[in-house]
């Protein structure tokens, strides 16, 4: 039985690396092409597997049937990741981001969804989806349609294991469209833009108001890039500082997949019983060491996040 199940998508990446983005118009050479495995869950459920080993992890999701599903599969269980429970959509192609990244890291993203927007109510409501939602800690969820997140959710709340949820997109829905989800969820994941888009305010205190008013139990966790991140939950405020990679010798390489390795980190925490606040540390960590590789799914092993934690003088083995 699995610790941790991610839900969401997973794509092909294909990453054109740039001096810098270009105007309207203007031409940018490229000067390097990579095709790396990627999608929110994917990457999720790898930096998750990382943290708790082989056989700890599934993933919920929907690929085509091209040999970017046989591939995906294959690279997923290389990786220890339980890949049982997802659909194969015939006759559709396996999703796909086409990545453009400057000099300094940072990035755009156009993404082809293609089976990712096929999940349905049905294929995650099947014996075998259910049965890993069940018997799992934590179930994270990203951004499987919306009429899939729901059962996810529900399923997952009432077998009494830990909900994440990190919306992205489909933060533009809003909290009154989206309230039978937030019900269900313990931790929903927002950055500034999301925050707006999904509680119609800006200030992050506030959004974290009106939220608790659809759910009380439910924390928080604004996502400040390179700034870190802070968490609202029903008692308290913690405030987790982001981390200079510069002074810690290290340099920024590529930013895609930082998020997903942030999120997958934290479930890992959670599943492995940490506090809160460790959960935020490792997360942070883990984000930040994905940014110094270039891969997508970059993110870090448990000895390489814990030999970098423990240099902070955070324990890593309370």
């Amino acid at each position: 039985m699995v610790k941790v199940v991610a839900a969401g998508a997973i794509n092909w990446d294909i990453n054109l690396f740039v001096r810098k983005f270009p105007k309207p118009g203007e031409e940018s050479p490229v000067l390097r092409i990579t095709r790396v495995p990627g999608g929110k869950a994917g990457n999720a459920s790898v930096a998750a597997a990382r943290l708790l080993g082989p056989g700890q992890v599934g993933i919920v999701g929907a690929l085509g049937s091209d040999e970017i599903a046989d591939t995906q599969i294959r690279l997923l269980g290389d990786e220890g990741v339980d890949t049982s429970a997802i659909t194969r959509k015939m006759d559709a192609e396996s999703g796909q981001a086409y990545i453009v990244t400057d000099d300094s890291g940072e990035n755009v993203i156009h993404t082809y969804f293609g089976a990712n927007s096929m999940l349905s109510p049905m294929d995650v409501s099947g014996r075998q989806v259910r049965e890993m939602i069940e018997s799992a800690a934590i179930t994270v969820m990203t951004d499987p349609p919306e009429e899939a997140v729901a059962p996810i959710a529900k399923t997952a709340h009432e077998a009494g294991g830990l909900v994440v949820w990190d919306p992205g997109v489909r933060a533009e829905a809003g909290m009154e469209r989206l309230r039978r989800i937030l019900l269900c969820t313990d931790y929903l994941f927002l950055n500034e833009i999301e925050v707006e888009y999904m509680t119609r305010v800006k200030e992050p205190a506030e959004a974290a108001r009106r939220l608790s008013a659809i759910n009380p139990h439910l924390t928080a966790i604004l996502k400040s890039g390179k700034e870190g991140c802070t968490m609202f939950g029903s008692k308290s405020t913690v405030r987790v500082p982001g981390i200079n990679l510069s002074e810690w010798g290290l340099e920024v390489v590529n930013t895609v997949g930082c998020g997903d390795a942030f999120l997958g980190a934290f479930s890992a925490a959670k599943a492995m019983k940490r506090s809160d606040e460790d959960a935020l540390h490792w997360a942070n960590w883990a984000g930040a060491l994905k940014a110094t590789k270039t891969e997508t799914r970059g993110s870090p092993t448990r000895y390489e996040l814990e030999k970098w934690i423990s240099r902070t003088g955070i324990p890593v083995d309370r």
